[in-house]
């Protein structure tokens, strides 16, 4: 079966990037949220078996987002991105249940090997 990674930033261009990353790998199935409001939405919708989510994002943080989608599925693989200078907030994320964080801008290959693992747990 093929993992269905759903990616939320409000930046297109880091969609782009994250998805390209993950493309030259094997993954194709992909949903794209470009904000926090529509985030737990497409959730339910989509069901997917990863989350890539930005913490921050207009209307609704990567936080709240995060929190919506636990309590939905409280089973979900959320891996957070944040930019540098985000530590207090990231250590905030892993507390809530962030299985993951990678700060921004990263290796292709250290994406990669993050959603490797988190899809394997």
């Amino acid at each position: 079966m093929e993992s269905k990674i759903m990616i939320v930033d409000d930046a297109m261009f880091m969609r782009m990037v994250i998805k390209r990353a993950l493309k030259t790998v094997g993954y194709e199935n992909f949903t794209e949220v470009g904000d926090g409001r529509e985030a737990l939405e497409r959730y339910k919708e989509v069901r997917p078996d990863l989350v890539l989510l930005d913490i921050t994002m207009p209307e609704r943080s990567g936080l709240e987002v995060l929190d919506d989608i636990l309590t939905e599925d409280p089973g979900a693989r959320v891996i957070m991105c944040s930019a540098l200078g985000q530590e207090a907030v990231i250590a905030q994320a892993i507390q809530r249940g962030a299985r993951d964080f990678i700060v921004k801008p990263f290796k292709d290959e250290m994406l990669v090997q993050m959603v490797k693992v988190n899809l394997q747990a």
